[in-house]
């Protein structure tokens, strides 16, 4: 009798844990189309990708790309403003329904997020003071050198970074910082840098697509040798809503095909980085 009652009860747990997947499953796209609102992580001082324009307005790549999916969807984009540490840590509690800032879709991030779509490709280069006598990536040996916490940049210069996305190629680890300092934003370490070369730091470690804007708005910045690898970018959801991740992937294969995809990224970058070199 004990033996029946037990597997009763089991059967009956299964049954509740199967309702409750069925239940979970799609929650995110739910609540997206009832709302009529797709909310979406970025950051405010991430240009080209997401910044604050002088209407006080987010804007840039990242920004014309999720108003491109929240269209598809039929919704609203909404934007908030998290860290990029506290969207990298994955405890989103429903604040929001997918993030941007062109996240490298590794395997360990794998264990916290989906990526669904793959949307840029991004090569990582050294940023060196206008004034540096640095004349190639090997003279950074023993430097101070400036990340964004959480992103391969910080790997890279840590010589930790194992290239495990899709059609990784080998890493070759250029230079060997005495420090890597690292700081909650690429502004902030550029501020920083600008100062002068060797005050508080002697290179930053960025993406190659944010050096002609950073030029062209006064910062007395160049590129040192050639870029240091290229990785792609994905938009990152959570795990759990694979209606919802089939959706931004439709979403981004359809500006993709239309030529929208490419036009976004000449217009912000004037280079198309949506396809892989």
């Amino acid at each position: 009798m004990n033996k029946l009652m037990t597997m009763i009860a089991a059967a009956a747990s299964l049954a509740v844990a199967s309702v409750s997947s069925a239940a979970n499953a799609g929650a995110v796209l739910d609540r997206v189309l009832a709302t009529k609102t797709l909310t979406v992580a970025a950051g405010v001082d991430w240009a080209p990708m997401s910044f604050l324009n002088d209407k006080h307005e987010l804007d840039g790549y990242d920004v014309e790309v999720a108003k491109g999916i929240a269209k598809y969807l039929g919704v609203q984009a909404k934007f908030v403003t998290p860290g990029w540490d506290i969207i990298t840590a994955g405890k989103w509690e429903g604040r929001w329904d997918m993030a941007l800032g062109q996240m490298v879709p590794t395997k360990a991030r794998a264990e916290k997020f989906d990526f669904p779509a793959i949307y840029f490709y991004t090569r990582a280069i050294a940023l060196v003071h206008k004034n540096s006598k640095a004349t190639k990536l090997s003279d950074l040996d023993g430097k101070v050198v400036g990340v964004t916490a959480n992103t391969v940049d910080e790997t890279y210069a840590n010589h930790t970074l194992i290239p495990n996305w899709v059609n990784a190629k080998p890493i070759q680890f250029q230079f060997t910082p005495g420090q890597v300092k690292t700081y909650q934003s690429n502004g902030i370490a550029y501020d920083d840098l600008r100062l002068g070369d060797g005050v508080r730091l002697d290179a930053v470690l960025m993406e190659e697509q944010e050096l002609p804007n950073l030029i062209k708005a006064g910062y007395p910045f160049k590129q040192l040798g050639d870029p240091l690898f290229s990785s792609p970018s994905a938009i990152p959801v959570l795990h759990g809503d694979k209606e919802f991740s089939d959706k931004i992937a439709a979403a981004i294969k359809d500006m993709r095909d239309d030529g929208t995809l490419s036009k976004l990224s000449i217009k912000w970058y004037g280079v198309d980085y949506t396809l892989e070199k």
